[in-house]
C-alpha cells in the first residue's frame, strides 16, 4: 500500500524564522508583470509568489525553501532582487 503524502504536508515539517522587515526576496517595480514573473506564480514549490487583484506579482519570502527556482528563472531579467538570508534566518529544515 501506498501512501500519499502532500508537499504542504512535507513543508509544514520545516521550520522558518522571519526576518521582520528584511526580505531576502525583493520584486522590483513594475507596471505590468513580465511573462517571467507570472511563471514564478506556479514554479516556485513554496508558493511564495502571487498574482495580487490589480495585476501586480509580489513575494512572500515567509516559507521559501531557498531552493533558487525563482532566482535561475528571474533574476537574470532584473525582474527580482535575491539574496541569502542574514545568518541564522531562513529556512530551518528538519529532515536534512
Amino acid at each position: 500500500m501506498t501512501v500519499q503524502v502532500r508537499v504542504e504536508d512535507k513543508l509544514f515539517q520545516n521550520r522558518y524564522l522571519v526576518d521582520a522587515g528584511r526580505p531576502h526576496i525583493t520584486v522590483r517595480p513594475h507596471t505590468k508583470p513580465s511573462e517571467t514573473l507570472l511563471a514564478l506564480t506556479t514554479v516556485c514549490p513554496a508558493g511564495c509568489y502571487a498574482e495580487t487583484e490589480s495585476g501586480q506579482v509580489e513575494c512572500t519570502p515567509d516559507g521559501c525553501m531557498e531552493c533558487g527556482t525563482c532566482r535561475v528563472l528571474a533574476e537574470a531579467s532584473g525582474d527580482i532582487e535575491w539574496n541569502y538570508p542574514r545568518g541564522g534566518y531562513g529556512v530551518l529544515f528538519k529532515f536534512g
